[in-house]
């Protein structure tokens, strides 16, 4: 071999680049809580990004899946065995030739702002990643129930927007969610005079903004405010509402 040709190299050595050396060894209980404070104080000092918000909670459900849905299939499961409002309504829809058990009942991961779903065809979806507790479970559950009572006791036109505004008022009041320790407590609602109607109305209106044909929140509101009066009455399948 001449002194002018060199041996060629291997692959490996050809494209193998330097060991980049490690970097240091994240906690991840310090990236938890350093990247919550992080969040907390762009929220108070008003530079709040909520695209990196969503970026690391979505991080953490991805992480905390098994764990989530774990909890919410204990939690539902309890529930159904001991809660009463999820056992009334449980022996109400199958009155109606209904079925909700856990083989119906999902718990998943959610991407959107919601807690839960119900579909005539599917069953019941609990958002796993979204409670706060067994008792913003139970609500959600209860709520869910109503929407399938209803399903069964009426025929629901989907593509009507009155009797899904109906829907929400109905649920939004019969489940317990829209009670005043809820509101108090956990939302930061501190009215005194018609506290449920307010909550009702809200969370109505705030459900029927996310369905097609809704422009906007005023849209929103007129449709529920049409139907008020008789959808917010009707407390079936209870004797009262549920407090």
């Amino acid at each position: 071999m001449s002194t002018s040709e060199q041996a060629p190299e291997s692959a490996a050595t050809a494209t193998s680049p330097t060991p980049a050396k490690p970097g240091p060894k994240l906690d991840p209980i310090y990236y938890n809580w350093s990247n919550t404070f992080s969040i907390l104080l762009s929220r108070m000092n008003g530079t709040r990004d909520p695209s990196l918000e969503q970026k690391y909670f979505s991080e953490q459900d991805a992480l905390n899946e098994e764990a989530y849905c774990r909890r919410c299939e204990t939690n539902r499961d309890y529930l159904l065995k001991y809660s009463p409002i999820i056992r009334f309504m449980r022996d109400e829809v199958e009155k109606l030739g209904g079925d909700l058990n856990e083989k119906n009942i999902h718990c998943r991961l959610c991407t959107q702002e919601q807690s839960g779903g119900f579909h005539i065809d599917h069953g019941i979806l609990l958002c796993a990643n979204k409670f706060r507790n067994r008792g913003h479970q139970e609500d959600t559950l209860a709520h869910e129930m109503v929407h399938a009572w209803d399903h069964l006791k009426w025929k629901v036109d989907d593509d009507n927007l009155k009797h899904q505004a109906c829907l929400e008022i109905r649920a939004s009041t019969l489940s317990g969610e829209c009670r005043f320790t809820r509101e108090f407590f956990t939302r930061n609602q501190w009215r005194i005079t018609e506290q449920l109607q307010n909550c009702v109305r809200r969370r109505a209106t705030l459900s029927l903004m996310a369905r097609p044909g809704v422009k906007d929140d005023v849209h929103a509101a007129k449709i529920v405010n049409e139907v008020w009066e008789s959808c917010f009455r009707d407390t079936r399948p209870f004797d009262e509402i549920y407090k």
